[in-house]
């Protein structure tokens, strides 16, 4: 009998294993969302634009000379008024009295007649360390170019023997607060205005 049953033993069938547990099948939407996702790109940061303004002002009598038009002298004072415009704008008016010019120079193509609209642009070209440089377009009424040049100053803070650096919150400020409002005359005729005989 034992010997019989050693033989069932051998002969019976292999008892059934519990079949190892399996990882759940992911789907593609799983197997995407699963895998690491890049920092989206940064946009880039907008351009800084230098401060820029447009003046409208009018040839008077005591700008023109014995020709009829206006003098050189007087684009000088239409870009100055321009620079005023332009500081107290930004909020710099304060800087008036410790801005000594160091460089103007201007070419003159037309002329311009008493009572004619002149348009001065004034736009900042270079910020430095106590420096400050302008460019500058005159126009008459018709949009024609009257005078181009440009005009530096320098930062010399109150009883400074020489230039002064500009402080940073004003150095930002000359340096990307984009086009102003401009500063534009009203609807208003022009008084007299008969024409000069130099001009016909």
């Amino acid at each position: 009998m034992r010997e019989r049953a050693r033989t069932d033993a051998r002969n019976a069938p292999p008892s059934p294993t519990e079949p190892e547990p399996s990882e759940p099948r992911q789907t593609e939407s799983q197997r995407t969302e699963s895998r690491p996702t890049e920092p989206p790109a940064s946009a880039p940061p907008p351009a800084s634009v230098p401060p820029s303004v447009l003046v409208e002002r009018r040839v008077e009598w005591t700008d023109t000379d014995a020709a009829g038009h206006y003098h050189h002298s007087t684009v000088v004072r239409w870009v100055e008024a321009a620079e005023a415009v332009l500081l107290h704008r930004l909020g710099l008016s304060h800087l008036f009295g410790s801005t000594p010019r160091v460089h103007f120079e201007a070419d003159y193509r037309a002329r311009l007649w008493f009572g004619d609209t002149v348009r001065t642009e004034l736009r900042v070209t270079k910020v430095g360390s106590a420096s400050l440089h302008y460019a500058f377009t005159v126009r008459g009424a018709q949009g024609g170019e009257a005078a181009a040049g440009r005009m530096v100053i320098a930062h010399s803070a109150a009883h400074a023997t020489g230039s002064t650096p500009w402080p940073d919150d004003v150095r930002d400020l000359l340096g990307a607060a984009g086009p102003q409002q401009p500063e534009l005359l009203t609807t208003a005729e022009a008084p007299g205005g008969t024409p000069c005989a130099s001009q016909s």
